[in-house]
């Protein structure tokens, strides 16, 4: 059982160690830099940080095509440049997650090359092969409109291989023992070096039955998941597994465990999603029901919740009709969609650069119920560029200055175009022009996560809706150790008035405190507090005032 429970209160940034900080002028970020910008991280208020692949690849797909699981791609630096990393971030307080990739290797990986070679090679059964083209070829491709095919022929080897992803991406074949004896070698390797744990990616695939015989709804070995779990903690008691599973609530504890022996945490998809169709809609209540729709889940296990990550904005799980709203409001073009399903921008440019709906985008994100994940770059309101294709648009590299490629190299030719021009381009936004200005959106996040860590309610509380009688009005209540915290959230651009009770009983619940601003509200003689909300406007109360705290008591 896993003692140190640091997951439920932390604040996770995810960023690309290739497009952070250039340390040698190649035009390319490497740990070097990284762990010089490790300071702004501390000082910006996050408790972990999410690393994306930066093991060798060929790079066909943003580093998710590894072809060494061992190593450091030499653009970013050496194995010891990680580990002076890791250990600059643990001396800064500072945990970190890296992420696993290992439904599927790059089809230049040793293991694969053996395998497509040689039909006697031990790495042969690693992967997935078919003498016939399955019948099932052409369905359930993950990138609609440019992956043709779930198999392809090999002529090497004479045979048909799996690949759920791009064709350059094998799958493995995880239910080989010698596979998943490999993946825990794996991590094993990497929680020696200093990581506090894994985002694992595409969690359903990697714990899918694969074949070409299989047809029909994919078959979960749940087993998998209890495998990983109990490796970790006998390796590191307090490492963690973040899952990336956009599943239906009806599966979540499938994926957590009854009894909390699976994932620790899961990112919530279908929170995120109705995130943003209240953001379109102005309507809370569809919101609501995913909150309440993935509350159940074991005690020691959390979610993670985001608005904007590097890959597009999954709008798969809402109604046509509720798809078409966001499309319309956030991505109206053509170009701006990616897949059929998403949009490819981010959380700035969706939201027009309005710097009140962007406050209460964030604001909102962190009050929802779980552990905050920030995107990085989202906390100076960065932009992105739609002439980069697919995903590329969002992972732009970070803008630090308004010196020539925004600080970020001194190379001419970085890895990914600095945005350079309009108003999300570098001169406009960075983050030495933000730290000077007291209204800049950094210095509100600053702020915002300072709260957010003083309000451990919103990790570990019980999470309430409660009624405010207005649809654009989202109010939750959080209750842990005698405490509570109300988060009130207008969607609507207009100022609204609402009347809430905050469900605690008298004298607690008749005193409210803002905690981002001191406001304070005494309820009525019935025992309400009328509340003016501003267009796009959003309060953090401590019910029974400041001094709360002081009343906890042990769990």
């Amino acid at each position: 059982m896993i003692t140190d429970l640091w997951y439920k209160n932390a604040v996770i940034y995810c960023l690309s160690v290739g497009t952070f900080m250039d340390s040698n002028g190649d035009g390319i970020g490497d740990f070097a830099g990284l762990e010089r910008r490790l300071d702004y991280l501390q000082g910006l208020g996050v408790t972990a940080v999410w690393l994306m692949p930066f093991q060798p690849s060929p790079k066909r797909d943003g580093g998710y095509d590894i072809s060494d699981y061992y190593g450091v791609d030499p653009a970013y630096g050496s194995l010891g440049d990680f580990v002076a990393f890791t250990h600059a971030a643990k001396q800064r307080g500072l945990r970190v997650l890296i992420d696993l990739v290992v439904n599927h290797t790059s089809d230049r990986h040793p293991w694969f090359q053996a395998a497509r070679k040689d039909p006697d090679s031990p790495f042969r059964d690693w992967y997935v092969w078919s003498k016939e083209k399955p019948a099932t070829a052409s369905e359930g491709m993950v990138f609609p409109g440019v992956q043709k095919t779930t198999w392809t022929w090999d002529a090497e080897a004479k045979a048909y291989y799996f690949h759920r992803f791009f064709a350059f991406q094998p799958d493995l074949n995880t239910a080989n023992p010698a596979v998943m004896a490999e993946i825990l070698k794996i991590m094993g390797f990497w929680i020696q070096l200093g990581v506090s744990g894994f985002r694992m990616d595409a969690v359903p695939f990697v714990i899918a039955q694969k074949g070409a015989d299989l047809k029909g709804e994919p078959r979960e070995q749940f087993d998998m998941l209890r495998d990983f779990r109990e490796f970790l903690q006998w390796r590191k008691g307090d490492a963690i597994i973040l899952a990336e599973a956009n599943i239906l609530p009806k599966q979540d504890l499938d994926y957590f465990g009854d009894d909390a022996d699976r994932m620790h945490m899961m990112f919530n998809f279908q929170v995120n999603q109705a995130t943003f169709y209240a953001l379109a809609a102005h309507d809370a209540r569809p919101l609501a029901k995913a909150i309440a729709r993935t509350k159940p889940r074991p005690l020691s296990c959390q979610w993670g919740t985001f608005l904007r990550n590097h890959d597009e904005l999954d709008l798969g799980r809402l109604t046509d009709k509720q798809r078409a709203l966001v499309f319309e409001k956030f991505g109206p073009e053509k170009g701006m969609q990616l897949y059929d399903r998403g949009i490819r921008r981010r959380l700035a440019p969706m939201l027009d650069g309005d710097p009140r709906r962007i406050r209460l985008a964030y604001s909102l994100m962190f009050t929802l119920p779980g552990t905050p994940v920030l995107r990085y770059g989202d906390e100076i309101g960065m932009g992105d560029d739609l002439a980069l294709k697919e995903r590329d648009c969002a992972r732009t590299p970070m803008q630090w200055t308004s010196e020539a490629q925004g600080g970020f190299t001194v190379s001419d030719r970085p890895v990914m175009p600095v945005i350079d021009h309009g108003p999300y381009g570098y001169r406009h936004v960075n983050v030495a022009q933000q730290r000077h200005e007291a209204d800049s959106l950094l210095s509100w996040m600053q702020s915002v996560i300072r709260m957010r860590k003083e309000a451990p309610e919103i990790g570990w509380g019980e999470v309430t809706a409660v009624e405010t009688g207005r649809n654009a009005v989202l109010a939750l209540r959080y209750d842990w150790r005698n405490n509570a915290v109300l988060c009130v959230h207008n969607l609507d651009p207009g100022p609204i008035e609402v009347a809430v009770e905050t469900g605690v009983p008298a004298p607690e619940g008749h005193l409210l405190v803002d905690l981002l601003t001191g406001q304070r509200s005494e309820a009525d003689e019935r025992g309400r507090h009328c509340l003016c909300l501003e267009g796009y406007g959003y309060h953090w109360f401590r019910v029974g005032g400041l001094d709360a705290p002081l009343r906890r008591t042990p769990a």
